[in-house]
């Protein structure tokens, strides 16, 4: 080994190691979803956003309510909970609350992400016309997700972000930096039995943020 590697051992700073992220399995895996990457589902991937007025929505992960403000934008009811007391919303465990089948419209949100696969299936039940997950792109691997849920249900759209959406545990933090990529993946019932559709969220950030997004009155 040269003097010059075993002063200054390199760094794996690969795509793979740097997207990594472990959570307890306790955790409430509280990740705050910056509000213009919301928006961006709504803009750019969802078929007619102005119809929305007259739907409902349930946003069952809701944490501090960053997500649910955003959708408040777009649907005529909203209706939100979280496993966790973030003071923003009713305490309900989103796997095990009696939601009634085809109760809602649409859910939509930014699910703990060991649970995704369980979040996604059950929403799958509750809502009449569609779910979007927002996830890690990795989320789409798996022989046990193909199996339990892509196999047979796969998402009519999946939605990668061209840009970065940076996400920081117990906060939203404007500059805030990630390597890790993210996706929108978009079940739509009327749809079932076509093929996904790949899609790519455009460069957005700037269009769809909004300085009061980050005010602490708001977080």
């Amino acid at each position: 080994m040269s003097k010059f590697l075993a002063r200054h051992p390199m760094q794996n700073k690969s795509h793979a190691v740097m997207a990594q992220r472990y959570e307890a399995g306790n955790s409430p895996d509280d990740f705050p979803t910056p509000p213009w990457a919301t928006r961006a589902l709504m803009e750019y991937v969802l078929d007619n956003p102005r119809a929305l007025r007259d739907k409902t929505c349930l946003e069952p992960a809701c944490g501090a309510g960053h997500m649910a403000r955003v959708i408040k934008e777009y649907f005529g009811i909203v209706l939100y909970s979280d496993a966790f007391d973030y003071g923003y919303g009713p305490c309900r465990d989103f796997l095990t609350f009696p939601f009634d089948v085809n109760s809602v419209d649409w859910v939509i949100t930014n699910p703990p992400f060991r649970l995704s696969e369980e979040f996604t299936i059950r929403a799958l039940e509750i809502a009449r016309e569609g779910v979007a997950i927002l996830a890690r792109t990795v989320f789409i691997e798996s022989v046990g997700r193909y199996r339990n849920l892509f196999e047979n249900t796969p998402p009519t759209k999946f939605a990668q972000f061209a840009e970065r959406v940076p996400m920081v545990k117990g906060r939203l933090d404007r500059k805030a930096s990630t390597a890790t990529g993210y996706a929108w993946l978009v079940w739509e019932k009327k749809s079932t039995g076509q093929r996904p559709h790949l899609i790519w969220v455009p460069p957005c950030r700037k269009q769809l943020e909004r300085d009061n997004d980050y005010d602490s009155k708001m977080m």
